[in-house]
């Protein structure tokens, strides 16, 4: 058995192709039956985000795994193996926890270190639990994960990287807008409007109070996903007059307007929200660009003069770099807002996820290797007893003279013989198993004794109540 992860996400696929390989939570029993009933592949749990759609798997065959699972993949998303299959990634045992550790603290997110995928992750076991479907493999896995997880969001400050970015973006464009250094002074009057020695005008201390940095402001959000919702709730604490948000998908536009108290548009609809919109903020994560020079071009005559910002924080870019020479345009993108941010906190946070995730899967990994050792040395205690047991019988019906107190010690003496020739061995053992091939000191303690293939696995069920109060 090995573990196994197959799937695309918003670094290998264009948006269109993770809509369709999309699983709705009504649709993943069937695919969860589906994967199981395949010749290879025995647990599943399937991960599906706005960003990503992975398949976790605990597999017969590493080969026969990989065909099991994209054959689903491909079935899911509707098109041929063969078109599908240059957006798949791959990983294997070590490879795969890795993989999962990071997705569950935000490294691998669009927008990183975001805490949502926490709760996803969670989800998408629960769902794999009740399908029967993901037990003594991939329940280890999991729950290792949701605690890395939980490590990383309340030992870190890896929440406030990507929402650094984008209040830093928000603030650089409205300074790009005029609107911060436009901002009339407002006095404050101290308590009790106290008066000037002249007796004339009321004395002012503490010269402005700051308006909102995108007061009055009209924001076009293209892009309906983590990073977009988060502009949103940034773009409205920011004090922006107008939000529309616009998506290929009606569905996810509608549901972000929704929680933000926005407008929902398609993306047919830019040109006309390009011409009235002050800030552009743009997230799609596809796979070319999603505002072009011409279209920008189009918007400007009808726009009077004013400024036009746009804010890129898809990776690859969704706005044409282009637009930059037009008059009165101006582009921020990632590698704008990575000089003005404070990039060494954020690379502090993000290297302190990944020392804990590295640390977190080496320790995996270690219990693993022991654990299957575990089974071999019971076995071995197992065969030791029983034929301690028959040996112990034929004796005793050899010395029917013997009292009980002699027969205990014999008794004793035969059994501790066996243990002290075993104890070397079987602590050796546990102790080799969490080096690399660990595993063949297990086998050939097998092969050795003559035991069954088939050995008493030692379990533990989990218990995913421990995992979210801890």
């Amino acid at each position: 058995m090995s573990l196994l992860v197959v799937g695309l996400n918003h670094r290998t696929a264009p948006t269109t192709l993770l809509e369709q390989a999309s699983v709705s939570g009504d649709d993943t029993p069937k695919v969860l039956h589906d994967l199981t009933a395949a010749a290879h592949v025995t647990e599943a749990v399937v991960l599906s985000t706005c960003n990503r759609t992975e398949i976790y798997a605990d597999v017969e065959t590493f080969h026969g795994g990989v065909a099991d699972i994209s054959d689903q993949l491909s079935r899911i998303c509707g098109i041929d193996l063969g078109d599908l299959a240059g957006h798949l990634y791959v990983h294997h045992d070590a490879r795969a926890v890795g993989h999962l550790f990071s997705v569950v603290c935000g490294l691998d997110s669009m927008l990183v270190g975001e805490s949502q995928i926490l709760g996803q992750v969670r989800g998408a076991f629960r769902a794999g639990q009740a399908a029967g479907v993901a037990s003594s493999a991939l329940s280890g896995l999991f729950q290792a994960a949701l605690r890395v997880g939980k490590r990383a969001h309340s030992e870190t400050s890896i929440d406030a990287a990507g929402a650094s970015i984008v209040a830093v973006g928000i603030r650089l464009a409205a300074s790009s807008l005029g609107i911060l250094s436009e901002a009339p002074a407002v006095p404050v009057s101290p308590p009790g409007g106290a008066v000037s020695e002249l007796g004339d005008a009321p004395a002012f201390s503490t010269p402005v109070v700051e308006p909102p940095p995108l007061a009055g402001a009209r924001v076009l959000l293209i892009g309906a996903g983590a990073v977009g919702s988060l502009a949103a709730q940034t773009a409205r604490r920011a004090g922006a007059a107008q939000i529309v948000v616009a998506n290929r998908t009606p569905a996810r536009a509608a549901r972000v307007a929704e929680m933000h108290d926005c407008r929902a548009v398609g993306l047919a609809d830019l040109p006309h929200e390009i011409l009235m919109a002050d800030l552009v903020i743009s997230s799609t994560g596809a796979s070319g660009l999603v505002v072009e020079h011409d279209l920008v071009a189009a918007a400007l005559p009808g726009r009077g003069g004013r400024p036009l910002v746009f804010l890129d924080l898809a990776l690859p870019h969704d706005i044409d770099p282009g637009v930059r020479a037009l008059p009165g345009v101006s582009l921020l993108d990632l590698e704008a807002l990575r000089v003005a941010l404070d990039g060494a906190q954020v690379a502090h946070d993000v290297e302190a996820v990944r020392a804990l995730v590295s640390t977190e899967v080496a320790g995996f990994l270690d219990r693993r290797r022991a654990g299957r050792v575990a089974p071999t040395v019971v076995a071995l205690r197992a065969h030791a007893d029983a034929v301690v047991h028959g040996e112990l019988a034929r004796l005793q019906s050899r010395l029917p003279d013997l009292d009980d107190r002699e027969w205990e010690l014999v008794e004793g003496a035969v059994r501790r013989v066996v243990d002290k020739l075993l104890h070397a061995p079987t602590v050796r053992v546990q102790q080799l198993a969490g080096a690399p091939g660990g595993d063949s000191y297990a086998e050939a303690l097998r092969e050795l004794f003559d035991l069954p293939r088939e050995v008493p696995a030692v379990v533990s069920a989990p218990d995913l109540d421990l995992v979210e109060r801890s």
